[in-house]
């Protein structure tokens, strides 16, 4: 009996994971069987103040369109990975002659808390060295791209250049370009991802001006290339951190260097000095001496296990975070109650729950403010005790907006509880 109590138990868990993992609330299919045949207007199509996440799947095909994204929560996830392939010729200097309101690259992001999964991303522009954004932006944060193939023959292929407070997260990646192909500006974190330099010039690149803080960590990434490529160089204050990386035997004998101007006059300010860190990397063919580990030299000499996500934004984010989003507060109101969540959460169906002794609460149509607040009802009047112990969530979802690597539910057990 307990076997099957457990067997049905995971089923219910499997399929709330399943739900969460295979929703969309719009489909783009360039043949005609979806919602959208553009990606562009799925994205119009969205309310102008959402605080909702909002999924757009896209089916298999080639998408020869340039698109902005303004608006917040918004993920696009591709049907396959290397066969939904959104591409635009577009070198950065055409569109500086002709410019236009959606940006100078194929996927111009603007908003905060944008995913890219499963997706390949092209400026196929067929020239190697003109910068050619894939994916540009001058504004967002809390960005992810994950399990994405992003291409050009150009420079600048990945450019997200919020100075201010710009955090960037990026896994499972195929990264390919000219001079400084992943150039983020701020702070970003890379893990398990491929690079591949097609000219002999740097593949990273940052700038970190803005807050002596501010870093690019690289975990466990390749970097490949033409015969003499470089790993990487900056033109203003930058720190970087490479951990588990390996190089092709195609790359130069070079360190991350500072570019200088001859005039001096026109060379940045460098405050911090060098601030290049490294452990555990490897090279094939003839090893180098200056990528040698040298960790405990870096600001708070931290341990190879310390350098997280989280780590690398000053906790002000975990994109790996997998704990089930909470609530901290509520208002009972006769027969209704309002649920306080620990941040903006998105509403996923119907939801329903149920408390231990079998009372349901129902989700009252939504309104426009309602960002961590959800007011339920019930067929009788709720007092405390109804609250206590732990409910069972019966229909729908509900998930935090911002962005992670994994969806954050709340769960199909939770716990309500209050400041």
């Amino acid at each position: 009996m307990k076997k099957i109590m457990f067997f049905i138990l995971s089923m219910v868990l499997s399929n709330h994971i399943l739900y969460a993992q295979n929703h969309y609330d719009i489909v783009v299919d360039w043949q005609g069987t979806g919602d959208y045949k553009t990606i562009t207007e799925a994205v119009d199509a969205l309310s102008m103040y959402p605080y909702q996440r909002t999924v757009i799947y896209i089916k298999k095909g080639v998408y020869e369109e340039r698109i902005r994204i303004e608006k917040n929560y918004i993920t696009l996830k591709g049907e396959s990975r290397d066969s939904t392939i959104i591409g635009y010729n577009l070198p950065r200097e055409a569109w500086n002659q002709n410019k236009d309101y959606i940006g100078p690259g194929v996927i111009n992001i603007e908003g905060d808390d944008c995913i890219l999964n499963n997706l390949t991303i092209e400026n196929s522009q067929p020239e190697i060295g003109p910068h050619a954004f894939a994916v540009y932006g001058l504004n967002p944060n809390r960005i992810i791209i994950i399990n994405c193939n992003i291409l050009s023959k150009g420079g600048d292929t990945v450019s997200l250049w919020n100075y201010k407070e710009g955090m960037y997260y990026h896994a499972h990646c195929y990264f390919q370009g000219a001079v400084d192909f992943v150039c983020p500006r701020g702070w970003c974190y890379i893990a398990d991802s491929k690079f591949y330099e097609v000219k002999k010039t740097a593949a990273i690149w940052h700038a970190g001006n803005y807050d002596p803080d501010q870093k690019f960590v690289l975990r466990n990434c390749d970097f490949d290339g033409v015969e003499g490529f470089e790993l990487g160089r900056h033109h203003y204050e930058a720190q970087f951190y490479l951990l588990d990386c390996t190089c092709s035997e195609h790359m130069c004998n070079k360190p991350i260097y500072k570019v200088y101007d001859k005039n001096p006059n026109r060379n940045n300010p460098y405050y911090g000095g060098e601030r290049k860190y490294f452990y555990n990397c490897q090279k094939d063919g003839q090893p180098y001496d200056w990528y040698k580990n040298n960790l405990d030299q870096a600001p708070g000499n931290p341990e190879p296990e310390d350098i997280t996500a989280a780590w690398t934004f000053q906790n002000q984010w975990d994109p790996e975070l997998k704990s089930p989003i909470q609530i901290t507060d509520f208002v009972i109101d006769t027969q209704s109650v309002i649920l306080t969540f620990d941040e903006i959460v998105t509403v996923r169906g119907i939801p329903v729950f149920k408390n231990q002794k079998g009372k349901k609460f129902n989700i009252k149509l939504q309104r426009f403010n309602d960002i961590n607040r959800l007011t339920f009802l019930s067929d009788s009047a709720i007092v405390k005790e109804d609250l206590l112990g732990g409910m069972e969530l019966l229909e729908g979802d509900i998930i935090a907006s911002v962005a992670y690597v994994g969806e954050r539910s709340i769960g199909q057990k939770f716990y309500i509880t209050k400041n």
